[in-house]
């Protein structure tokens, strides 16, 4: 069989998405999540009266309930019919540590949980982390010739 007869076959059988379906149910579901966010923030901020420690609060609570959804199994769920929406808060990103610690548990804490945690959020941190030195050095830069 030719590669272009495999591919023909691949994409005969590949079930077919709705980009415009799938692009506006993300939408909503990112949508939601922040917008809970946002409620929080606001809770938060009328009891505290700190912007930086609502803030702080808002993205802590977002986590935890990510991670217990994680772990009951519903954030699978709902990522299902959400798709990408739950993927770009921060929601996404505890989601991808729970999950990676749930599945190397039968390993064990140290070589099973321990070492594959960040298997899927260890390329983010990475290269978050670095784009971070990166902008810091240009900023350090730009101030110290005062063009900032």
């Amino acid at each position: 069989m030719k590669n272009s007869e495999k591919q023909l076959l691949i994409k005969k059988h590949s079930p077919h998405s709705n980009i415009v379906k799938n692009f506006l149910i993300s939408f909503v579901f990112g949508g939601l999540i922040c917008g809970v966010g946002e409620c929080l923030f606001l809770l938060y901020k009328s009891l505290t009266g700190d912007t930086e420690l609502s803030s702080l609060l808002v993205t802590l609570t977002l986590i935890f309930i990510a991670s217990i959804l994680t772990g009951i199994g519903v954030f699978d769920r709902i990522a299902k019919h959400a798709g990408a929406g739950t993927l770009v808060p921060v929601t996404g990103f505890a989601n991808a540590v729970v999950s990676e610690a749930m599945d190397s548990q039968s390993e064990g804490y140290v070589l099973g949980v321990g070492a594959k945690i960040f298997t899927v959020a260890g390329p983010v941190i990475l290269f978050g982390t670095a784009c971070g030195v990166v902008y810091g050095i240009i900023y350090f830069l730009l101030s110290f010739f005062g063009a900032v």
